[in-house]
């Protein structure tokens, strides 16, 4: 979370995250940055790496690697585009899912509620996955005329205010049944920039706090507190009210602008508080939901769902 003065900006992105660091710090120590910029695909990836305690701090992330990947047409309805996107996906998560090389049980969490449309990403990414774990368990790998095959399973816990419980204790009784090797956990995040509102992909081996895209925190999801590793999946779908007002406001008043400007913004700050848990998202976001909740099942089926020989000839 970017701080101005008293305002608190907030973003679930670890590059924006890092972006907002001032350039006394830019050179902050534990923390490493790589750029990769793959000009047939126009994808942008950013990876973040966070190694100490002190760095988390000051970035507000936990220790852990964060990959970015930036796709400016990733809101355009052109499908082999966004196929191509589903191809980067799936390499990052390989590079992040421990025991890639080898065959393994895998659980996808799609978080939450599927009747708020900016809160939908998690849901509709389940609904588009190759789910293999029941065939597998019934039939044996034999089902899909191959040796190795990973075993898919997912669920959709919902929210609380239907269930009554928290996400993160049904998703620990389900892997205490399971036991799945590892947990990809998808889910809609908030963005500091609308430049990058559902344009941006985030992956990263640190699990993920439910509810955090829009402010409602609740137990986190992570490999201390399930016993496996968790790899979160997460697109920002959403900004906050405040965060645009006060861009607006800095651009009207400059950078450099005199006391009286200084003193406005004094003014204007404590308006903020009525735009707390208001956050915006685009207009035709329900098409959006759509596109890129398929892009990302997509990217989780090359990455884990295909059979190991189908993965060799891709």
């Amino acid at each position: 979370m970017q701080s101005s003065g008293n305002f608190q900006m907030r973003t679930d992105l670890a590059l924006e995250a890092r972006e907002s660091i001032s350039e006394a710090e830019s050179e902050l120590r534990g923390v490493r940055v790589e750029e990769y910029y793959h000009e047939e695909d126009d994808i942008r990836v950013t990876k973040v790496m966070v190694d100490t305690k002190n760095a988390a701090k000051a970035m507000g992330k936990p220790v852990g690697i964060y990959v970015t990947m930036e796709a400016p047409a990733m809101v355009e309805p052109d499908e082999d585009y966004h196929r191509e996107i589903s191809c980067r996906l799936a390499e990052e998560i390989l590079d992040l899912l421990p025991g890639a090389d080898s065959e393994q049980s895998v659980l996808v969490v799609g978080l939450g509620n599927r009747e708020v449309t900016a809160d939908a990403l998690g849901p509709q990414v389940v609904d588009n996955l190759f789910i293999t774990r029941h065939i597998v368990k019934e039939y044996g790998k034999a089902a899909y005329s191959c040796d190795k095959m990973n075993q898919i399973s997912a669920l959709e816990p919902g929210v609380m205010a239907k269930t009554g419980m928290e996400t993160a204790e049904i998703v620990k009784g389900v892997v205490a049944e399971t036991e799945p090797d590892a947990l990809i956990v998808i889910d809609a995040l908030a963005a500091r920039s609308t430049k990058r509102l559902n344009r941006t992909i985030q992956i990263t081996n640190t699990g993920i706090q439910p509810g955090s895209g829009v402010g409602n925190h609740r137990n986190a999801l992570t490999e201390e507190s399930l016993g496996v590793p968790v790899i979160a999946i997460g697109i920002p779908t959403v900004v906050d009210a405040a965060t645009i007002v006060w861009d607006a406001l800095e651009k009207l008043l400059g950078e450099d602008s005199d006391f009286a400007g200084a003193r406005y913004r004094e003014r204007q700050q404590l308006n903020f508080a009525e735009l707390n848990n208001m956050y915006m998202t685009g207009k035709d976001i329900d098409a959006v939901i759509k596109r890129v909740s398929f892009t990302v099942s997509e990217g989780i089926n090359i990455a884990i769902g295909e059979t190991f020989a189908d993965r060799q000839t891709t």
